[in-house]
């Protein structure tokens, strides 16, 4: 996957199939939008995601930076669906100024080189967010491509949405937020070097630490998988600061993979959050901590 960043200077040469949007998440709403370019593949358009970086709510303070889904995990995604081309484009106030009319002129057609748009419903973009699916679909015949505009996807009565599924992950319900994402609630990162305490305890582990951007779930003990070189492990992920074995209140996920035996340190993961089970707590001693890991171990 080809990925453009940091540049508004860029020319697409192929012809593409263009989805465009925030993909927070790279839930089953957006990917109603990315099966609409990939299938375009086959009448030999390229697959691209046009993105904002960063968000508009991040720039303009109406967000904190947290995200479902941090840049890494989102290229990781997208390739893996067959995205062929990816667009992060740089927001800045002066490019969140542009005219809409001119953004769809200047990018969208001449640099993106679009020949099909997909996009959903409450898209916007543009100087005061003026841009809108209508303005796409009206000036698309003179600019030579087609635009298919897509509803909101509904689970239960409710639109899925990425706000939705904040919610959810952060009060911990990750069987709900899995089934709005279409896959449990991913943390992806390389492993680094811990204190070594669960070896010595008889359950070695690994050691992510998420970026400040990362949205985390309630701190506390979660059934989860874990992939990583090709093969998938069942497994136990602590969301928290470990305050029994340390006093530094740094944020990571600690897991205990089941059927694993081997060294880990700087491979790239990813682990699935699948269930709450237990709130993250300080124990009176190691060997306490060990007992609770090992009743935490039979609840797989």
């Amino acid at each position: 996957m080809e990925i453009i960043a940091g540049t508004t200077d860029f020319y697409l040469e192929k012809e593409t199939a263009v989805a465009i949007g925030k993909f927070d998440g790279v839930h089953i709403g957006h990917r109603r939008l990315l099966e609409e370019i990939l299938s375009q593949k086959r009448s030999g358009l390229a697959a691209c995601v046009f993105t904002f970086d960063p968000a508009p709510s991040v720039l303009f303070g109406r967000s904190d930076g947290r995200e479902l889904t941090t840049r890494e995990e989102k290229r990781v995604l997208f390739e893996r669906m067959g995205i062929d081309i990816l667009v992060e484009f740089p927001l800045t106030m002066e490019t969140a100024a542009m005219e809409p009319e001119c953004f769809v002129r200047e990018i969208l057609a001449e640099r993106m080189n679009t020949r099909f748009l997909a996009a959903g419903t409450d898209l916007s973009f543009g100087a005061g967010g003026r841009g809108n699916a209508s303005l796409l679909e009206s000036l698309s015949p003179q600019l030579e491509f087609c635009v298919k505009i897509i509803g909101k996807v509904c689970v239960d009565g409710k639109e899925v949405s990425s706000s939705l599924i904040r919610n959810q992950v952060e009060q911990g319900d990750m069987p709900y937020a899995g089934r709005l994402l279409g896959m449990p609630y991913p943390i992806m990162g390389s492993v680094v070097h811990g204190n070594r305490i669960g070896r010595t305890l008889g359950f070695p582990t690994i050691n992510l630490l998420p970026p400040p951007d990362k949205l985390l779930p309630p701190n506390g003990v979660y059934l989860s998988d874990v992939t990583c070189g090709g093969r998938k492990y069942h497994a136990i992920s602590n969301v928290g600061c470990k305050p029994t074995v340390t006093e530094e209140l740094v944020m990571g996920v600690e897991t205990y993979l089941y059927d694993f035996d081997g060294e880990l340190y700087g491979e790239f993961v990813e682990i699935y959050l699948k269930e709450f089970k237990r709130p993250e707590r300080k124990f009176d001693s190691l060997e306490a901590l060990k007992e609770q890991l090992a009743q935490d171990i039979k609840i797989m």
